[in-house]
């Protein structure tokens, strides 16, 4: 099993010590971050789109570029690109340079979006959310089979034997669905043939399974096998489950809150918190053991291909996020791949 970490750039006042973090620092110590997981051996790092505040990622491949030229074997990812507001062109151009300059590391995440800010950004109606990203993975996915490109769509201008170039190092990038939950973005997945990415970051993770099923089945019917499944999910990793619980709750609590008021759905309590990091529960948060445990027990639910942990839900102090990186790349890590295997 691939291990990694994805982050979204939090930027905004640091949990515990109340200071607000520049974005140059923030970049800073993400940059830091990624260098320090290439390090310690771990397979992935993601990088998330977002055009709000507490976020400092408008263009994942930036930053993902910064990082191919510092690390030397780390899978370098987005997670996600909001391709219903972008060009597929230019996220196509994007990710192959990124592929270039990394030695062929590139991978490309794409989501529809949970947030929804980038779309009057850019000048697109949120009517046409489902329409935009199916023709927008559409025109990514021909470029990606062919250099010269006839198409014609709703949403851009056409494309008339027109050579898309640089060219990556790989001979396809890959190309991942990210999705929270819905079943046409599992079904999607799985007809296309394309690795699908579910965000478990809440409830029983044993309800998506469902999903799981029913992207292997279109799989299957449509291109006989099953591309790779990625569980990506919150947490955070100390030397004790205590340590780790006293630097997660109040982070995890205050990005969570916030979310809730701006979707209607009240704060999060001690009690909801307790249950998430449970065994049963979505957020994966404790010591080196209890997180290779939690990995191990949604392996036997999902056998899952790829996890991906987001260390950073709201700012976390540095000295503790390097550390929980270490942690996952010399004790979690090599633990869960002993007993799994390394694919």
């Amino acid at each position: 099993m691939e291990i990694g970490i994805f982050s979204f750039g939090d930027c905004t006042e640091e949990v515990g010590t109340g200071n607000k973090i520049s974005p140059q620092e923030r970049l800073r110590r993400l940059l830091e971050e990624i260098k320090l997981a290439d390090e310690v051996g771990l397979d992935v790092f993601g990088i998330g789109e977002h055009h709000r505040q507490d976020f400092i990622i408008p263009s994942p491949a930036i930053v993902l570029a910064a990082a191919a030229s510092i690390t030397k074997k780390i899978r370098l990812s987005s997670a996600v690109v909001v391709l219903s507001s972008d060009d597929p062109v230019r996220v196509f151009q994007q990710f192959t340079l990124i592929d270039l300059i990394s030695n062929g590391r590139a991978e490309i995440m794409v989501g529809r979006g949970s947030f929804i800010e980038s779309f009057p950004l850019f000048g697109y109606n949120l009517d046409d959310y489902e329409e935009l990203f199916e023709e927008k993975l559409n025109l990514l996915l021909q470029i990606r089979e062919q250099e010269v490109v006839s198409w014609k769509g709703k949403f851009r201008a056409p494309l008339n034997n027109q050579r898309i170039v640089p060219r990556p190092v790989q001979e396809k990038l890959p190309i991942w669905i990210a999705a929270g939950g819905s079943p046409q973005s599992a079904a999607r997945a799985g007809k296309l043939g394309l690795p699908l990415a579910i965000a478990i970051i809440g409830g029983i993770p044993e309800r998506f399974s469902n999903f799981v099923d029913l992207f292997r089945r279109e799989a299957l019917s449509a291109h006989n096998q099953v591309p790779p499944l990625s569980i990506n999910s919150h947490g955070f990793i100390a030397d004790t489950d205590k340590e780790a619980y006293n630097i997660a709750f109040p982070a995890i609590k205050k990005t969570m809150d916030q979310l809730g008021r701006e979707r209607g759905w009240p704060p999060m309590s001690k009690e909801q918190f307790d249950f998430s990091v449970s065994l049963q529960g979505a957020n994966f948060v404790g010591s080196p053991e209890r997180i290779i445990e939690k990995i191990l027990y949604q392996h036997q639910i999902f056998k899952h291909q790829r996890f991906l942990l987001q260390l950073t839900i709201s700012t976390i102090p540095h000295k503790d996020v390097l550390k929980a990186i270490e942690l996952m790349g010399t004790k979690v890590a090599p633990a869960v791949r002993k007993e799994l295997g390394h694919h």
